[in-house]
């Protein structure tokens, strides 16, 4: 059995998600999601939903057979537990991937890692849907009452 593992930080659900999910389940027989913790999200803004949510939403996606919330102190433990053979990384993670296959080596785990491409869609991530509603739906301008 090839056990896979995807990442990430979930927040505001979209096709770009369930894409990234779909393209790691089909890499193997069962697909685990590491769900990052609220104070782990240093490298863009803090999500709009909370962990315990987010673990929730990923936990009910039809690809997915488990999801847990990362660990707070050591990204590499849940990891160890699940020990995939493959972890997937989305197209606009963070992480090289080859210092991370050698980070994972050094630990002792001999998983592969495969970058899924993005999702062609035009709101394939979190921030552009964000930035998309204040754009379209933001603060207007109060409007001036008639005497």
């Amino acid at each position: 059995m090839i056990h896979v593992v995807a990442t990430g930080t979930f927040d505001i659900l979209h096709p770009g998600h369930l894409y990234y999910l779909e393209e790691s389940r089909k890499l193997g027989d069962e697909l685990s999601v590491i769900v990052a913790r609220d104070a782990n999200v240093k490298h863009k803004p803090r999500p709009i939903l909370p962990e315990d949510q987010r673990l929730r939403m990923v936990q009910a996606l039809k690809p997915v057979d488990h999801a847990f919330l990362g660990d707070l102190h050591d990204m590499f433990r849940p990891i160890a537990e699940i020990g995939p053979d493959i972890i997937t990384l989305g197209f606009n993670q963070h992480f090289d991937e080859e210092n991370l296959r050698q980070r994972l080596r050094s630990r002792g785990l001999n998983a592969d890692v495969a970058r899924i491409a993005g999702y062609p869609g035009p709101l394939a991530s979190s921030s552009k849907i964000v930035e998309h509603i204040l754009k379209t739906r933001g603060p207007t301008p109060p409007v001036e009452e008639k005497e």
